[in-house]
């Protein structure tokens, strides 16, 4: 069973168990984590402020030094609608919730993004006050996105990313994973953490905000090919996510 991370007086770090081995000093760590390429990891304290970060996460954010992230939130490095995503994680785990293997779109400094997997512990100090989160995340590829759990729910995410321009009712997703749709509906809810429909949604804005940015189609053209009626309707639906429109979203992340 996993266990949260401890701070001791030393500033050094250790399982929470009798039967652990001896703490490993911070630059130990470090050197650790440093070597995982496609691991990124973190330390933030109460006030979701950066305070160590390895060698992948500052590559993935265009970073060279550690001095660039330090004190900043992810309000500083990601877009509102993943800062926002990323945000409910770090109060899940300060609420004694577990996040384990949770799949979220993680952005880079080119301003993709890519599925990951991340696991997120408290960080708590010697009287086991929650003080802080320590997480990992690791990109995944499209046949691991597929497969995550149960992987008849594989198929319907794979259902969802085909006809990302189309309707797509729970009941069709039921049938494509072979389940009745009740069954469907708490499969799909305990494994991604949200209903068949509002993930579709989520999906088809993250889809639009990667079109935006990597794109000049028009807004327009971009609403249609994400599932969207019309431009006013991917506006009020992309304002309730991203807490901005499409054409300030382009304007702000579109590269040079």
């Amino acid at each position: 069973m996993s266990s949260p991370v401890v701070l001791d007086t030393r500033l050094k770090t250790r399982r929470a168990s009798p039967h652990s081995p001896p703490p490993a000093s911070a630059e130990a760590l470090r050197g650790l984590f440093d070597t995982l390429p496609d691991v990124q990891a973190w330390i933030k304290d109460a006030q979701r402020r950066y305070l160590w970060v390895n060698r992948a996460f500052l590559l993935n954010y265009g970073m060279h030094d550690i001095a660039e992230v330090l004190g900043k939130t992810d309000d500083d490095l990601s877009p509102p609608h993943l800062a926002a995503h990323f945000r409910e994680g770090d109060e899940a785990v300060f609420a004694g919730h577990t996040v384990q293997g949770r799949l979220e779109l993680v952005g880079r400094y080119d301003h993709t993004a890519a599925w990951c997997f991340t696991t997120k512990r408290p960080v708590l100090d010697a009287n086991s006050h929650a003080i802080g989160t320590a997480g990992i995340t690791r990109v995944l590829d499209a046949s691991q996105i597929d497969q995550r759990g149960d992987i008849r729910l594989g198929v319907v995410i794979s259902l969802m990313t085909r006809r990302l321009g189309e309707p797509v009712t729970n009941a069709e997703m039921a049938k494509a994973a072979g389940m009745s749709a009740r069954a469907f509906e708490r499969s799909f809810q305990r494994e991604y953490g949200l209903p068949p429909q509002q993930y579709l949604k989520r999906l088809r804005i993250q889809t639009a905000c990667r079109l935006l940015v990597d794109t000049r189609e028009s807004i327009a053209a971009i609403a249609q090919r994400c599932g969207f009626a019309d431009q006013s309707h991917l506006t009020r639906a992309f304002r309730r996510v991203t807490k901005t429109t499409p054409g300030a979203y382009r304007e702000q992340y579109s590269r040079s």
